[in-house]
């Protein structure tokens, strides 16, 4: 397979071009050797057609619908897994220029520093009158936590990962200019061997990940690339600060720490049980264990000097160490045994073995940390500055962000399950029923019970003769609670309560966890998702915020968790976007008012309609003073290998984090205005009113969406551990936000993220609003935002790709007109945002990401079009599963194509 040749070597983007057509190359050669020439004449055949098509050639188009109809069901697999591969490798050549990118920048190759980078940002806060001593305080009480997530939208294997590193790899030598012909030669030759092997790898899983497979994927992502990227971030960090304000960071202090709800997240998640949290938890700290133990083991090799500080004898003296010849070999010994005997005892856990000893192992982080801080201070003391400053002050980095835990794990759950805990109990108890309660006496009943010494529920209740028959869902909260109970306060983060409505269901798991016994409370954090809890949020926590109680035990603090996808499947993206900023800041009113530090926990996914966004214009669009140095953010499914699948790019996106939320908090937007706020709530109400009848009140929109879109078969794609559905009946209330998003991402009609804002935006310019709006994207950071995640997605978006679909897929009028009417708005949409923006074609002003969408295009139309065969063929055949895999590769390469899922 063929790419686009190289642009003269001024072009800072022609090393990418180079790139991809030498992975085109080497596929195609494999295509001959591994299928035969006469495939690969097909596909380089449908190629050809499809940009034939791409440029306008109406008559490549019907020859190319001919060719794909044509295909022998043995060759749609093949011929779907060619164009799939393409652009797996595609993507892997943009990953890496990235990295490259990275580099010129930093090699000043360019007159200007990287936008977003501490080289860019430092010099204009100074400009702006923030002093040294502000930028310092800022940038070292940073407290920034990702949460990596496991929602499905991974497609690929990790077997397959593996494969794509070691492409990566390969392209990153081959970059070296120092490569003998030999060495070049060889390498070629290695590359060419990875991608036979990834061809003869199957891209499909056979299936469903569990919730600890997941979890395991992410201690993956730990172990392959942030646990190197971390620590070199914090020392590219740390030395810029000191070149802007001539202090260092503290030796402890990392901006940057991460959790994880792989294995934690029940949240309509049948299949994470206690026993399920219980496993993850010890793995993580096995996994933590035998990552710190070989980091030990080469330090011991390094640090074989016999000068230390006295502080340093001492400490080995108390261990019955004298006269050694080897003071820092000595004190790492003992550190690499403790890490053994850690990594022993989770083993032994997780094999359920009875009776483990767990004295003399690592439960807490300051205990792993001490031994290596004092052999920091006395390589300092004994003149050894730079020494200490190598591998062993990254391994204190690391302790500083991962713990011994690797992953702090939250938990979550709805909010009616704690409720049906509490019933339970209460009718137990005889005095009554806690469901049947109002809000006031249920909050009455909670803070009686926080004040209450006594247990809450007998020990004994399920062996009691006269014990009520608990159900299964009780029974599992409670043993839930029991195994937060069993394990050190670090490796837990926050409790999550999904459809939280009102204070007592804060206050509930709240008690739930003092009478579980948990070591350290987890921080109870209520999730706000639809658009009815979303404008109920500041009255929740301003009525917990009365509670004296209440305000005991969180110790100035509050974290509160924002949705962002079940919103905009509620109301709409544009609704949904600004009831988030509104209740943003209404929360951030509600915590200043009482004195409490308020942190928010963004839930934001890869895709723009569940919050998705370029993580440095994310933050930067955030409401005045709810960032203030301390944010929370979910990193889901495939943007987590996105974002930090390799080292170099992990860097930059933990980079941008740091620099935006250190941007928020000291050079904040401006507040909205009012004439901003009242035009935004006359374009939210058109908005939220065309999404819902459309998507509630139209007849037939669920029958077009389930023939139309691959919704029904996405649910043959083994993606994650959750059902695609929170209940097997029911319309689109029934579905979840990430299916939701992800069938109508792989018909291109993308119409989650602009369904009702076209209308919005286009009714108020029609009021003489044209010039506010104008404002608005000028003044207005948010606004600014939105307008440009609205028109990537527009620009992804084909509306003859859907009407391809259409097509093929239905004969019926009612359907085939209600296409017409979505592929109409979609353009009127179109043409309002140029209208608005005052540009001729979307992405004018990206003129990368225009060139990647339209070099994509030639490898993802002919998968488009084998869909919507494959479809038209599997329903014909009821219930054979001959294209089942055909199906799914192609699911997988749009998905691929387009970076994006749902």
């Amino acid at each position: 397979m063929n790419a686009p040749s190289s642009s003269p070597a001024s072009d800072p983007h022609a090393p990418l071009r180079d790139d991809v057509r030498l992975l085109g190359h080497l596929l195609g050669d494999t295509l001959r050797q591994q299928v035969g020439e006469a495939l690969y004449d097909k596909v380089e055949a449908i190629r050809k057609l499809a940009k034939q098509t791409r440029d306008g050639d109406a008559n490549a188009g019907i020859e190319l619908n001919r060719v794909l109809s044509a295909l022998e069901d043995h060759e749609l697999s093949p011929v779907a897994r060619a164009f799939t591969q393409f652009l797996n490798l595609a993507n892997i050549a943009e990953q890496y220029h990235r990295v490259r990118r990275r580099r010129a920048w930093q090699s000043l190759e360019s007159a200007a520093p990287q936008h977003g980078s501490t080289s860019e940002l430092f010099p204009r806060l100074a400009a702006n009158g923030i002093d040294a001593e502000t930028i310092w305080e800022s940038a070292q009480s940073l407290d920034i936590e990702l949460v990596l997530t496991a929602h499905p939208t991974e497609i690929s294997r990790r077997t397959l990962i593996q494969k794509y590193d070691d492409i990566t790899n390969s392209l990153e030598r081959l970059d070296r200019l120092n490569l003998t012909p030999f060495e070049r030669t060889e390498e070629l030759a290695k590359l060419k061997r990875d991608i036979i092997a990834a061809w003869h790898t199957d891209e499909i899983r056979h299936h469903k990940p569990t919730p600890v497979d997941e979890a395991k994927w992410g201690f993956t992502a730990i172990e392959q690339s942030l646990w190197f990227a971390v620590p070199q971030f914090v020392r590219e960090f740390d030395n810029s600060i000191f070149q802007h304000t001539g202090k260092h960071l503290p030796l402890t202090k990392t901006p940057i720490r991460f959790a994880s709800w792989m294995g934690g997240d029940r949240d309509g998640n049948p299949n994470v049980t206690h026993q399920v949290t219980e496993e993850v938890l010890l793995l993580s700290r096995w996994q933590a264990a035998d990552l710190y133990w070989h980091d030990i083991d080469a330090l011991r090799w390094e640090l074989s000097m016999d000068v230390c500080s006295p502080a340093l004898l001492t400490h080995l003296a108390a261990q019955g160490i004298t006269n050694s010849s080897e003071p820092y070999r000595d004190i790492l010994r003992e550190v690499r045994r403790r890490l053994g005997r850690t990594r022993d005892w989770a083993n032994a856990r997780l094999r359920k073995e009875t009776g483990v000893d767990d004295s003399d192992i690592y439960l807490h982080a300051h205990e792993l940390m001490a031994p290596l801080k004092l052999c920091y201070e006395s390589l300092i003391d004994s003149n050894m500055e730079d020494v200490a400053n190598g591998d062993l002050i990254d391994i204190i980095r690391r302790v500083a962000c991962f713990g011994v835990e690797l992953l702090k794990l939250d938990i979550r759950q709805e909010s009616a399950r704690h409720a049906e805990v509490l019933n339970a109990i209460t009718t137990y108890l005889n005095i009554g029923s806690y469901g049947e309660w109002d809000e006031a006496e249920r909050r009455a009943f909670l803070v009686r019970e926080l004040k209450n010494p006594r247990p809450l529920l007998p020990k004994t209740l399920k062996a009691a003769p006269n014990a009520p028959i608990l159900s299964a869902n009780v029974v599992e909260s409670l043993a839930t609670f029991d195994v937060l109970a069993e394990h050190p306060g670090e490796a837990l983060g926050a409790y999550v309560i999904s459809m939280a409505q009102n204070a007592s269901d804060v206050l509930a798991v709240l008690l739930l966890q003092k009478k579980a016994g948990v070591q350290k409370l987890l921080r109870v954090v209520p999730l706000f998702e639809t658009l009815d809890d979303l404008d109920r949020a500041p009255s929740v926590l301003e009525a917990l915020f009365s509670i004296p109680e209440y305000i005991d035990e969180i110790h100035g603090h509050q974290e509160v968790m924002i949705g962002y996808s079940d919103s905009a499947k509620d109301a709409g993206f544009l609704t949904a976007n600004w009831a988030q900023y509104r209740a943003q800041e209404a929360l951030t009113a509600v915590a200043k008012k009482h004195g409490i530090k308020l942190t928010l926990f963004h839930g934001r996914g890869g895709s723009v309609s569940r919050g998705g966004a370029p993580t440095h214009q994310a933050l930067l669009a955030q409401p005045p003073g709810s960032v203030q140095g301390s944010i929370r953010v979910t990193e889901q499914g495939e943007m987590i290998r996105f974002k930090f699948g390799m080292q170099g790019i992990a860097i930059r996106n933990l980079e941008l984090y740091a620099t935006a939320t250190m941007e928020a908090s000291l050079l904040p937007p401006p507040a909205a205005k009012p004439e901003w706020r009242k035009l935004m709530d006359q374009m939210t109400q058109v908005s939220v009113a065309t999404y819902r009848e459309t998507v509630r009140e139209t007849p037939d929109f669920i029958r077009y969406m389930r023939t139309v879109t691959p919704e029904l078969e996405l649910q043959l794609l083994p993606l994650g551990s959750r059902p695609a559905r929170r209940n097997t009946g029911g319309g689109i209330e029934s579905l979840r936000a990430i299916p939701w998003v992800f069938a109508w991402t792989q018909i291109r009609l993308m119409l989650p993220a602009w369904l009702g804002t076209g209308r919005a935006l286009n009714t108020a310019i029609k009021d003489g609003k044209a010039d506010l709006i104008q404002e608005m994207s000028h003044d207005w950071p948010y606004f600014h935002a939105l307008l440009d995640m609205l028109e990537m997605v527009l620009a992804k978006a084909d509306p003859a790709i859907v009407a391809y679909y259409e097509s093929h897929l239905t004969k019926d009028p009612a359907l085939l007109q209600l296409g017409t009417e979505l592929r109409r708005r979609l353009g009127s949409a179109t043409a309002t945002l140029l209208n608005v923006t005052n540009r001729k074609q979307l992405l004018e002003t990206a003129p990368v990401l225009k060139r990647s969408i339209t070099v994509r295009t030639p490898y993802i139309l002919p998968l488009h079009m084998l869909q919507a065969e494959l479809m038209r063929r599997r329903r014909e055949v009821e219930g054979s599963k001959v294209y089942d895999h055909a199906l799914m590769v192609t699911i997988a390469g749009i998905a691929a194509g387009l970076r994006n899922t749902g």
